[in-house]
């Protein structure tokens, strides 16, 4: 499957556009890796949320941003499509929360550095990740209840929850984000124990 692909005319100066992409690249903790050969900013887990890929560029005033997912067998997954929706969703919303507050109206005198400047000394909106750690959380309280109830549904909470659960993490409610991860994780140990004990009761019986 193709990669998602954005080109996004902007014309706003480079220092603020990479403040702002390493601002979203903080809070969602991408790190610098490797997608075969090909250097590429990396977050995720192979377990649960699986691996989210990203690489960008700006040149003459265009954002050049492609974003994909390690897929089941090794290959690139697009952002569309049902398979493994659970898990591009929240990427893809997350990819378009940034556009928003990259096309935001700046008044930056030129050749002044973003990143240099004093914090509060301009209004600039940044990658607002607080929804995503409340949803976290919310879905943290889900898996954890349905743990005891139906595997599937708490398993569908818990990759829901530890996907905002990453993105909340560098808000200023991380510590809700946490907790809803401790939470998903629970939920999710406690229905892989209730699920083998009622294979080992179902075989002994």
């Amino acid at each position: 499957m193709a990669r998602y692909v954005k080109d996004l005319v902007l014309n706003k100066p480079n220092d603020f556009v990479g403040f702002m992409m390493n601002d979203y690249l903080n809070k969602n903790q991408f790190s610098m890796s490797d997608w075969k050969g090909e250097p590429a900013y990396r977050a995720g887990d192979a377990m649960v949320e699986g691996y989210k890929y990203l690489k960008w560029s700006y040149i003459n005033g265009v954002l050049h941003l492609e974003a994909w997912m390690k897929g089941s067998f090794g290959g690139e997954m697009g952002l569309d499509g049902f398979v493994g929706c659970l898990q591009k969703k929240p990427y893809r919303e997350s990819l378009e929360a940034l556009f928003v507050t990259l096309q935001q109206d700046i008044n930056i005198p030129e050749g002044v550095d973003v990143a240099q400047m004093a914090p509060g000394s301009i209004a600039v909106q940044t990658v607002d990740n607080t929804g995503a750690a409340i949803q976290a959380l919310i879905f943290g309280i889900l898996a954890f209840v349905t743990g005891f109830i139906s595997p599937i549904v708490c398993i569908i909470f818990g990759v829901l929850g530890f996907n905002r659960a990453r993105m909340g993490s560098g808000s200023s409610k991380a510590g809700m984000a946490k907790v809803g991860k401790i939470l998903c994780i629970v939920g999710m140990v406690i229905t892989a124990v209730l699920w083998l004990l009622n294979i080992i009761l179902v075989v002994l019986g």
